[in-house]
């Protein structure tokens, strides 16, 4: 029971913050007996010549890191034929879209983004106390420029978009996009999380479009989401702005460290994406033998809509029993489907084979409950 100084304390809490409760601190700990793919994350370690980075980088932890990451952001800008002030650097690229949040919207405003999408845009438009609305999209290859720049969404600050997509997998043809870019008198956030395992990336796109602002991350294809590096390019007024308002010291200096050398050694990821595109491909087969039905997939993740009569949360139980957690949604359209995070070819084998089992199981009580 709250004491009156707690009450009186709670009730000075801005409108926003009073919306949410306090968070528990007894969520369920995480089985490491388990195979973790719900949230995917890239399964090899670190190259060596990225490790040693990071561990030389430990016996500086008494100095604070480099002000305004500007060595990682050269690094940065050096990879991929970019100005430094075209480049911020952040503590993962979900910094980087609360950044976003906070520079362009006011309670009342509202923000698009296409659906489905990552789910925890929704939470920072909440935060900011602004509309979200959700453009559904029934075309995988195009997008609904219609609905993106007009009617609910006309008014829109910005628009966001993930290509590839998550949680489905799909990818835009860059043309698409850029066709939106030119249409559009707004901001067009672009998540490029994980053009990695895509065939193309619209990098080539800044310098001719000043409201394109892009996303990337080195969680889901350089092996570093426990180190939470992210990049944002576009032009430098727009950059700039939102470097001006970062967090001081926003990242430590492992995660800088790491962050230089991976862009220094991308070559040393070259067979490790090879294995999750083949991995990709042999478990889409596989799902799609035991009656699944698959999205076709650009991302290290695939979204397979269960057998038929079934809902993904009850395969995500089911898979949770045999020690593999995947991801599952509530969102309607997806309340059938599972998300399976690629990993090695061990822990595939191990989903598979759960999954054969689990199939045998479902198909004898529904022969049972007919009965």
């Amino acid at each position: 029971m709250c004491d009156a100084k707690l009450k009186t304390v709670l009730s000075l809490l801005s409108q926003v913050a009073r919306q949410l409760n306090a968070l528990s601190s007894n969520g369920p700990a995480t089985d490491t007996n388990c195979v973790k793919l719900n949230t995917n994350e890239n399964p090899f370690p670190l190259p060596k010549s990225v490790m040693q980075s990071a561990i030389a980088a430990i016996e500086h932890q008494y100095l604070y890191p480099e002000d305004d990451n500007l060595s990682l952001r050269e690094a940065a800008s050096d990879a991929y034929g970019l100005s430094k002030d075209q480049v911020i650097a952040g503590n993962g690229s979900s910094e980087l879209l609360g950044l976003i949040y906070r520079a362009f919207l006011a309670p009342g405003d509202r923000v698009a983004m296409l659906s489905p999408g990552f789910s925890f845009n929704r939470k920072l438009a909440m935060l900011q106390g602004a509309e979200f609305l959700e453009i559904a999209s029934s075309e995988a290859h195009s997008l609904p420029i219609e609905k993106l720049l007009f009617g609910p969404a006309k008014d829109a600050k910005f628009i966001l978009l993930a290509n590839p997509n998550n949680p489905t997998g799909t990818f835009v043809p860059v043309a698409e996009i850029e066709r939106l870019v030119e249409l559009a008198d707004r901001l067009i956030v672009l998540d490029e999380a994980y053009v990695d395992f895509a065939p193309d990336h619209a990098l080539r796109l800044l310098n001719r479009h000043s409201n394109l602002l892009i996303l990337r991350t080195f969680s889901k294809s350089y092996a570093a989401a426990g180190v939470r590096v992210g990049f944002g390019f576009g032009h430098p007024e727009i950059i700039g702005r939102l470097r001006n308002i970062q967090n001081v010291f926003n990242m430590n200096v492992i995660g800088q460290a790491v962050g230089k050398s991976i862009l220094a050694h991308r070559h040393a990821y070259e067979e490790n994406h090879k294995h999750i595109k083949h991995e990709r491909q042999r478990v889409t087969l596989a799902l799609l033998q035991l009656g699944f039905s698959v999205t076709p997939s650009h991302a290290n993740f695939l979204l397979a809509r269960v057998p038929a009569g079934q809902e993904g949360s009850c395969w995500q139980a089911a898979l949770k029993e045999q020690k593999i957690l995947v991801a599952s949604f509530p969102d309607r359209y997806l309340k059938n489907c599972i998300r399976i995070s690629i990993g090695t070819k061990e822990q595939m084998d191990k989903f598979l084979a759960a999954a054969k089992h689990i199939c045998v199981s479902f198909r004898r009580k529904s022969r049972f409950s007919e009965a």
